[in-house]
C-alpha cells in the first residue's frame, strides 16, 4: 500500500521517537535529485550526473549520484578512473553500492585483460557471482597461480551449467590432467540431459581431439533423438564416441517420450557395455518417473547402482512411492549420501517406509528428528507420533535499543528511502545487503521496521531469516484483512488456505510482478483474470485493475473457487491447479485413490511441489493462529480420487 512522505516519515519518527531528529528531513527536492540522476544513468547523461553528483545532503541516498557516475565511467571511460574508483570504495567501504562498483570494477579489468589490478582488487569482494568466481580463475591462471587448476578439478561435477567465463579454467583443468576424459564424458551427459543440452556442444573441446564425436554430429543426435537412434550404423559401437552419441540421443529422446527410448535401447543395449547399459537406463528410469509411468521402478531395477545425481536418487524413491512399494523406497533412501537422505523429505518418507514394515521403534525415531518443525514434512512427522500441529506461542518483545539499532542502520536507512522512490529492485538489494551477517536480534529489529513501513514481504523473509523455528506473527502476517476476508466468506474458501497461498504467491507485496506476467497480491496472470472476470460478471474489468489490490484479491480468490469446483474441492488437487493449471492437476492422479502428501511428492514440477508444501503447510500455520487451536495437515491432504478414464 503505497503511503506519502511525510507519512512514511511520521510513522518512522513515531515508531522510534528522537532517532530522526538528529538528522536532515528528506525533502521533495532531495528525492527529486535522487529520480533526477537515475534517469541521467538510464539515458547515458554524463553531464547531468557529474552536477548531480557533485550536490552534497544529509540525504540517506547522498551516495546513489556519485555510484551512478562512477557506474557510468567504467561502461565509457578509456582508462577507467582509477583515483575515483578507489576513493569511492574508500569512502563507502562496507556499503552494498562499494561491493556492487568492485564487482563492475572487475569485470571491467577482466574485459580490458588487467589480470594484475584485478587479482589486486579480487580478495576484496565479499560475495562474487559465479561468473566472477570463474574470472577469478582464469586470473589465477594467467598470472601463474599454480593452483587455480586443481581447485576446478575439485568442484568439477558442480560446474556442468558453469558460465561462459569458466570456458579457459575447465580447458586447463582437462588440458593438464587434474580432470580425467570420463568425468569430461559424465559432464557430457549431464548437459545433454537438461534444459540447455547445447552447453554440452562447447564440452567437445574439454576432450582429446581423437576422442570426441563431431560437434555436427552431437547436434543432430539432440535435436532430432528418434531418427538418429533409428538410423544408427551397424558398425556405431565400435567408438566410444559413437556409443556415447546414440547414449545422448537416448537422453534426449527420453525426455519426450520414456517408453519410446526404452524400445531403442533395447535394440541396441548388447552393444554397449554394462555401464553405458545402466546409464542409458537411468536415465530412461528417471523420466519415466517424472512421466508417472509405472515401469519406472523396474528401468531403476536395471540401472544397478551405477553413479547418480541427486535428481536421478529422489525420482527413484518417488517412482518406488508412486506405487507404494515401501522396501524400494526405504533401498533408494538408504543408498542415498548422508547430507541428502538426512534431509527433512527423506527423512520423514524413510520413517514411513520403516513403519510399513512394522519396525515402529525406528520410525519413531526419524519422525523425532523433525517433528515440530513448521513445514510440510515437520508436521506430518509430528501427526505420525499423535500431534497435531498447535498455534504457535508469541515471541518476547525486543529491546528497545536494538530496534533503533536497525532504525539507525544505513543499509536500512537507504532501503527505506528507496522504497518511498518506488525504485525497489535497488530497494532490495540495500535491504538484503543490511541483514546479511547479522544476528538474529538485529534481523528481528530490522522485520518488525519493514512492518512499520508496511513492507510485508521483507518482513516475512527477515524474520524467517532471524530464526525459522519462531516468530510466527511476523512470518505469517495477515495484512489486508478488510479485502481479504468478505471475499473468502463470499467464495466459501478457508482463510488459512487463501492466506496461505498468498503467503507463497507475493509475500502480501501489492506491486508484485513475476516474470512471466502475474500479478498483484494473488500474481494473477493477465489472461487468467479476463476469464475470471466474465465468469464472475466484473464488466468494467481491464488489465490495468490487477494492481489494484481489491481487484487483485475479488479476482484470486473468484480463481481459487472455480478450480476448487472443478478440482473435487479438493485443497490438494487447487492449490497445485493454480500453480500450474487445472488440466495439469488433474492429469498428475493415479488410476488408483492416492495418499494427498504422495500425490504433491510426485508432482513432475519441482517449482510446484514445492509450492503445494508450502501453500498447505502455511495454511495449517495460519487456522493454527487464526482459530486458535491444533491443525491437522494430514486432513487437509487426505486422499487424491483417482483420475477419469476421459483424463
Amino acid at each position: 500500500m503505497k503511503k506519502t512522505f511525510w507519512a512514511s516519515l511520521f510513522a518512522a519518527v513515531s515508531l522510534f521517537p528522537g532517532v530522526l531528529h538528529a538528522q536532515s528531513p528528506v525533502t521533495d527536492e532531495a528525492e527529486q535529485r535522487i529520480l533526477a540522476a537515475r534517469e541521467a544513468l538510464r539515458s547515458g547523461d554524463r553531464n547531468t550526473l557529474e552536477r548531480l553528483a557533485a550536490v552534497s545532503t544529509a540525504h540517506p541516498l547522498d551516495i546513489y549520484p556519485r555510484y551512478w557516475l562512477l557506474v557510468n565511467k567504467l561502461a565509457r571511460s578509456e582508462p577507467p578512473p582509477t583515483a575515483e574508483l578507489q576513493a569511492f570504495l574508500t569512502a563507502a567501504a562496507g556499503s552494498n553500492l562499494a561491493e556492487r562498483l568492485r564487482a563492475d570494477w572487475l569485470r571491467r579489468l577482466a574485459g580490458d585483460g588487467d589480470w594484475a589490478a584485478f587479482m589486486a582488487l579480487y580478495p576484496a569482494l565479499q560475495n562474487p557471482d559465479a561468473e566472477l568466481r570463474c574470472t577469478a580463475w582464469t586470473a589465477r591462471l594467467l598470472t601463474g597461480d599454480a593452483n587455480a587448476a586443481s581447485e576446478v578439478a575439485s568442484r568439477w561435477e558442480t560446474l556442468s551449467d558453469a558460465p561462459a567465463a569458466c570456458e579457459l579454467p575447465l580447458r586447463n583443468a582437462a588440458a593438464s590432467g587434474q580432470v580425467d576424459e570420463e568425468r569430461v564424458w559424465w559432464r557430457i551427459r549431464r548437459q545433454i540431459d537438461s534444459r540447455t543440452p547445447n552447453t554440452a556442444l562447447a564440452s567437445l573441446s574439454l576432450l582429446p581431439p581423437a576422442s570426441a564425436p563431431a560437434a555436427p554430429s552431437l547436434e543432430q543426435a539432440i535435436r532430432s533423438p528418434a531418427p538418429w537412434l533409428d538410423r544408427l550404423p551397424a558398425n556405431f559401437a565400435v567408438t566410444r564416441a559413437g556409443r556415447e552419441l546414440a547414449l545422448a540421443a537416448l537422453a534426449r529422446l527420453a525426455r519426450e517420450d520414456a517408453r519410446a527410448a526404452h524400445v531403442r535401447l533395447l535394440r541396441i543395449q548388447d552393444r554397449l557395455g554394462a555401464d553405458e547399459r545402466g546409464y542409458a537406463h537411468l536415465v530412461i528410469a528417471t523420466h519415466a518417473a517424472i512421466d508417472q509411468l509405472p515401469e519406472a521402478g523396474a528401468l531403476f531395477a536395471a540401472a544397478g547402482t551405477i553413479d547418480s545425481t541427486p535428481l536421478q536418487r529422489a525420482w527413484r524413491v518417488r517412482a518406488a512411492l508412486r506405487v507404494q512399494d515401501w522396501q524400494a523406497v526405504r533401498s533408494a533412501i538408504e543408498q542415498m549420501p548422508v547430507d541428502e537422505r538426512d534431509s527433512a523429505d527423506w527423512t520423514y518418507w524413510l520413517g514411513r517406509a520403516y513403519a510399513a514394515s512394522g519396525e515402529a521403534g525406528q520410525a519413531e525415531a526419524l519422525f523425532r528428528r523433525i517433528a515440530g518443525e513448521a513445514h510440510f514434512y515437520g508436521m506430518l512427522a509430528g501427526e505420525a507420533l499423535g500431534h497435531a500441529f498447535a498455534p504457535p506461542p508469541a515471541t518476547a518483545p525486543l529491546p528497545r535499543a536494538r530496534l533503533e539499532e536497525a532504525e539507525r542502520d544505513p543499509s536500512l536507512r537507504r532501503a527505506l528511502a528507496l522504497y518511498r522512490l518506488e525504485l525497489r529492485t535497488e530497494a532490495l538489494r540495500e535491504w538484503i545487503w543490511g541483514v546479511r551477517d547479522r544476528d538474529e536480534a538485529f534481523r528481528l529489529a530490522a522485520a518488525h521496521l519493514a512492518l512499520r513501513h508496511e513492507l510485508y514481504d521483507r518482513t516475512i523473509n527477515t524474520a524467517e531469516l532471524a530464526n525459522p523455528r519462531s516468530n510466527f506473527e511476523l512470518r505469517f502476517l495477515t495484512p489486508y484483512r478488510d479485502l481479504i476476508e468478505p471475499q473468502v466468506h463470499a467464495q466459501g474458501l478457508d482463510l488459512g488456505w487463501v492466506y496461505g497461498l498468498m503467503r507463497q504467491e507475493s509475500r502480501f507485496a501489492a506491486p508484485a510482478r513475476s516474470s512471466a506476467g502475474a500479478q498483484g497480491l494473488m500474481q494473477v496472470m493477465p489472461a487468467t483474470a479476463k476469464w475470471v472476470a466474465g465468469k464472475i460478471g466484473l464488466s468494467d474489468y481491464h488489465p490495468r485493475r490487477l494492481s489494484d489490490p481489491h481487484t487483485n484479491v475479488l479476482l484470486g480468490t473468484s480463481y481459487m473457487r472455480l478450480i476448487m469446483e472443478g478440482l473435487d474441492r479438493h485443497p490438494v488437487l487447487a492449490s497445485a491447479g493454480y500453480n500450474a493449471g487445472p488440466s495439469r492437476a488433474r492429469r498428475w492422479r493415479d488410476a488408483v485413490p492416492l495418499e494427498g502428501a504422495i500425490y504433491i511428492e510426485t508432482i513432475p514440477f519441482d517449482e510446484t511441489r514445492d509450492y503445494v508444501k508450502k501453500v498447505l503447510a502455511n495454511a495449517v500455520v495460519y487456522s493454527a493462529m487464526l482459530e486458535k487451536k491444533p491443525q491437522s495437515l494430514q486432513a487437509r491432504l487426505g486422499t487424491v480420487a483417482p483420475s477419469l478414464a476421459s483424463e
